[in-house]
């Protein structure tokens, strides 16, 4: 099993384990990657412990119980933000079994800054808007975002499967409906990223959240047969792709891809890692620091998802 308690699939691509250098991926975060980033890699391919882990992400952390600084890279405000949540739930969904006091508090946070409707805006104001990318400093903060509560929800699914004061947590509950009736309200078909993040939702809520399952073939018609959607408004070639979906293994959200689409994208995931050790990153950032601090955070993203697939 992974971390997160999932089931790991057999091993399935000898290729795959020969391409991926985990040595050169430490060396890459030696020299990129922030001390959370290699810190979560010495947790997940070193042989570390999550107490410096923990204390990394907590860094981040405000006495609200919410996270910024810079958490995500691209919204260097230091206010505690829904988009950091996102983060810091990816951390504690790392060190599971070991659960923390954080991750509670941190709903605790969010349900603080849920609107009436149930939904998260995609983010609250910014009195520090330096270096943060437009689209996180001009946000309507009194509207709900399906985009950003679906992923920070799923992220939250998947850290309430080792920790059951997260999994049953009334924000969680909340944030879970909102989704949901969403997808049944969906008539057109929604941006890539918010169709790929609602995916994530169903996916990781489905084995404790009645119809959730069920609503993975609301999203059929929306998804192209590759999995391949481009981000509009992004970069040219930034696109989500089938492990934005589904990124991890045995849940609903695979049905949405014929046999070998996912596959293929774990030997595309595998296969980009670049010859100085590290994942590209497929869209424009908004500062020198968030260039840098993406390609370390999405280098052990990546390298998360290819253990939890059974590449590594």
């Amino acid at each position: 099993m992974d971390r997160g308690g999932r089931p790991l699939p057999d091993s399935r691509s000898a290729v795959a384990l020969v391409i991926v250098d985990l040595a050169a991926a430490a060396d890459f975060l030696a020299g990129t990657g922030r001390a959370l980033d290699r810190r979560r890699f010495d947790l997940l391919f070193g042989g570390g412990n999550p107490a410096p882990v923990l204390a990394a992400v907590d860094g981040y952390r405000n006495p609200d119980g919410g996270y910024g600084w810079g958490i995500e890279p691209d919204l260097r405000s230091r206010t505690s933000q829904p988009g950091g949540a996102l983060h810091a739930f990816e951390v504690f969904a790392d060190v599971l079994p070991v659960r923390t006091a954080r991750a509670a508090e941190l709903c605790d946070w969010l349900a603080a800054v849920t609107l009436p409707d149930r939904g998260l805006p995609f983010a609250l104001p910014v009195p520090d808007p330096a270096a943060c990318a437009p689209f996180w400093a001009s946000a309507d903060a009194t509207s709900s975002s399906l985009q950003i509560t679906a992923v920070v929800a799923a992220a939250a699914h998947r850290v309430g499967v080792g920790d059951a004061l997260v999994a049953d947590h009334p924000w969680l509950v909340r944030a879970t409906d909102y989704c949901m009736a969403a997808v049944r309200d969906l008539r057109e078909t929604p941006h890539a990223m918010v169709l790929a993040f609602t995916a994530q939702l169903l996916d990781a809520a489905a084995p404790t959240t009645p119809g959730a399952a069920g609503l993975v073939d609301a999203l059929r018609r929306h998804v192209p047969a590759d999995g391949s959607l481009h981000v509009a408004g992004g970069a040219d070639d930034e696109f989500m792709r089938p492990l934005d979906f589904a990124p991890f293994p045995g849940g609903p959200a695979r049905s949405l891809f014929r046999p070998g689409v996912v596959d293929a994208d774990l030997d595309r995931l595998a296969g980009a890692q670049l010859p100085d050790g590290g994942w590209p990153v497929d869209f424009d950032s908004y500062s020198p620091a968030a260039t840098l601090e993406w390609r370390g955070s999405r280098t052990v993203q990546a390298l998360v998802l290819l253990r939890a697939n059974g590449v590594l």
